[in-house]
């Protein structure tokens, strides 16, 4: 891609869009309390067109212990400078995007910011720093899971099922 990794929301109308054709895209329904939750992502080329490849939060309480998952072409782990898993890329639940349909995050702290507003920027911040570091492994990865699930030489749809 050649620019430096940004994270970026998503347009919540066409992530709704995209959820209603194709039930791999996480939902953001009312109905099972993810309205709030934003998409946010990081942005990558693959094969000629943009993919946001969604981050997916750690948290015990949600049954999402990334520390026991094991990373794989679809998954990678986001840690901090110390080790610790923060968060991690869903590589298997990237999904193609539009310039129009994104909104780069500003993780600039503001005076006027919460104390967890201030947090969340800090965690994100964390994020950003190791998908940087990282992009060339991110890209690779993505553009690999793209070829392999275009041309079905590693995955079949049984798999899916």
């Amino acid at each position: 891609m050649g620019e430096r990794l940004k994270l970026y929301y998503v347009n919540l109308k066409y992530i709704r869009n995209l959820h209603s054709v194709d039930t791999h895209v996480p939902s953001i329904s009312p109905q099972i309390g993810k309205q709030n939750r934003p998409f946010l992502g990081v942005v990558v080329m693959v094969n000629g067109s943009k993919y946001c490849i969604p981050l997916s939060s750690n948290s015990v309480k949600k049954n999402k212990d990334f520390d026991s998952m094991r990373e794989n072409i679809t998954f990678r782990k986001i840690r901090d400078k110390k080790g610790k898993v923060l968060s991690a890329l869903n590589l298997n639940n990237m999904i193609p995007i539009r310039d129009e349909y994104i909104k780069e995050i500003n993780l600039k702290i503001l005076p006027t910011d919460s104390v967890s507003v201030r947090q969340w920027k800090k965690l994100c911040a964390k994020e950003l720093d190791w998908c940087q570091s990282n992009h060339v492994e991110i890209e690779r990865l993505a553009n690999e899971l793209h070829k392999n699930i275009v041309l079905e030489s590693l995955f079949t749809k049984e798999k899916f099922v």
